[in-house]
């Protein structure tokens, strides 16, 4: 016997449960990464900045800092290097790059 059709209805739900889940495990990732036994490099601590704010803000905005400001331009930098990834890419890849750092 065929077995039934899926319900349309459960496909919102699983797709609820996966974006819960990898929300709680970001939020862990946000936590952890503050508590790692060495502090990352510059270049990484853009890439672990980019990621955050692509996955909580998505695209980068506004204007890009002036030339004097060279942290604010590295970070806007760093973020729109992401433009187009969406916050579901960019919080797997946060919590990916949060797992290798944990490893050392």
């Amino acid at each position: 016997m065929p077995s039934p059709p899926d319900n349309p209805d459960n496909y919102d739900n699983k797709e609820r449960t996966m974006s819960d889940d990898l929300k709680t495990r970001f939020e862990t990732s946000v936590e952890d990464v503050k508590k790692l036994p060495q502090r990352p490099d510059n270049d990484i601590l853009l890439d672990i900045y980019a990621l955050f704010k692509q996955s909580s803000k998505g695209d980068a905005t506004g204007k890009r800092p002036g030339m004097l400001d060279f942290v604010g331009r590295a970070k806007f930098d760093a973020w729109a290097k992401l433009k187009g990834r969406t916050s579901d890419q960019a919080m797997q890849d946060y919590i990916d790059l949060v797992e290798r750092l944990k490893k050392g």
